[in-house]
């Protein structure tokens, strides 16, 4: 396996994974673990995008939950 095979985040949109991360937690749980106001008032895929992509230490939060989140899930 090579190191980009081995990446959770190899091949996945940033809103693949936001909406993976709401499906998961809702936006009320994103707020509790990361907070950023996009996911607090009147939040929506399309505005937390727009957000997360101007702002790289709020999309390394959301990756870093992300990755998380995919390795809690393969241990099942």
């Amino acid at each position: 396996m090579t190191d980009s095979s081995k990446n959770p985040l190899n091949g996945v949109t940033l809103e693949a994974l936001l909406t993976k991360l709401v499906a998961q937690y809702g936006w009320d749980g994103l707020a509790e673990r990361i907070d950023i106001r996009c996911f607090k008032s009147d939040p929506s895929i399309k505005s937390s995008l727009t957000f997360l992509r101007k702002t790289p230490w709020a999309r390394d939060k959301v990756e870093t939950l992300y990755i998380k989140l995919c390795k809690a899930q393969a241990k099942g």
